[in-house]
């Protein structure tokens, strides 16, 4: 099924087969970041004077593999979690140990996606308590000329925040701002 530029699948396959097949393809993926790194790792260790030599004839990049053998190095491979992605551990590599472990527990135990746990981390490192998967909701995807986005991103970024965090702030100030003209313009809403 696998070549070299790309999948050969077979005009029958079921839809099972098919989902079997990517859920194949993403751990490929996501060992090959691992292998890589290890792999470099060995090589710099093992063959100080050649490995470059050998990552050009590999024809790889060299920085994606800087990134895999420094992460590689972070997590020895008995505290690396088969139910994680590379980059969930790659999200908290920068972490003494024990954070890391913390992190990952998290993740696992709330099944968090990367970009949760790097929500959850960020929040942490701000003393703010994580936000369980269970209690979280995916906005919907919407286009908005580049112009608008890239001003928002500007705003978010003149002020620190997250950007994800400045649009959930700014919806919040929407609503609060539309919920009390709401309120006040009920006939039924009482002076208190």
């Amino acid at each position: 099924m696998i070549t070299p530029v790309g999948l050969r699948i077979p005009g029958d396959l079921s839809f099972d087969g098919w989902e079997r097949a990517g859920r194949q393809l993403s751990r490929i993926i996501d060992s090959t970041a691992w292998c890589l790194g290890d792999w470099l790792v060995y090589g710099k260790h093992k063959y100080a004077d050649r490995y470059l030599q050998a990552i050009q004839m590999a024809d790889l990049d060299y920085q994606t593999l800087r990134n895999y053998a420094w992460v590689a190095r972070r997590f020895e491979l008995g505290r690396r979690r088969d139910g994680l992605s590379f980059q969930h551990h790659a999200e908290v590599a920068s972490l003494v140990p024990a954070e890391q472990d913390h992190w990952l527990d998290e993740a696992e135990r709330h099944g968090w996606s990367r970009n949760q746990l790097r929500r959850n981390v960020r929040a942490g490192r701000r003393g703010l308590a994580p936000t369980a998967a269970t209690n979280a909701a995916v906005l919907p995807r919407v286009s908005v000329p580049s112009d608008r986005f890239e001003r928002w991103q500007a705003a978010a970024d003149r002020s620190s925040t997250d950007f994800g965090e400045w649009i959930v702030a700014a919806l919040d100030r929407a609503a609060a701002q539309a919920l009390r003209a709401e309120a006040a313009a009920s006939p039924h809403s009482s002076a208190a």
